[in-house]
């Protein structure tokens, strides 16, 4: 069970995964807001230029802050989203904290007569040949 488990974490928070889930979510949202749109703006002006309609100031107000509602109701699940996915990432060892302990070793030194670049291995210089002091 626990090999299940391990192997359920590992393609659940493949960067694939993840990024279809946001993905559905914040279209999921975003289609409030073309909904939005759609009633409280595109409706109206249709209904006024056809005549079967008329709105008043009240009206426009009330559609207006239906479509604001609408934004603000996207932009806090986004941020949401953005945090739950800094919270996963940083849990599943994603971070540059892991890049960060790891820096690579030099291969190379500094010749001290010339200041070029040669081997760590090397015992002569291939640019000046001058013989190396021991380290």
């Amino acid at each position: 069970m626990k090999k299940f488990i391990e192997e359920f974490k590992a393609f659940a928070l493949r960067g694939n995964v993840m990024d279809m889930a946001v993905g559905v979510i914040i279209g999921g949202a975003f289609s409030g807001i073309v909904t939005a749109l759609t009633d409280n703006f595109i409706n109206p002006v249709l209904n006024l230029c056809t005549g079967h309609a008329s709105y008043t100031l009240q009206d426009v107000a009330g559609f207006a802050s239906a479509f604001l509602s609408s934004v603000v109701n996207f932009i806090i699940m986004a941020f949401i989203l953005f945090c739950l996915m800094k919270v996963v990432n940083k849990a599943a060892g994603l971070g540059k904290k892991k890049e960060e302990e790891n820096p690579e070793a030099p291969s190379v030194k500094i010749c001290p007569f010339c200041r070029s670049e040669i081997p760590l291995e090397a015992s002569r210089c291939a640019y000046c040949t001058s013989v190396l002091p021991e380290e």
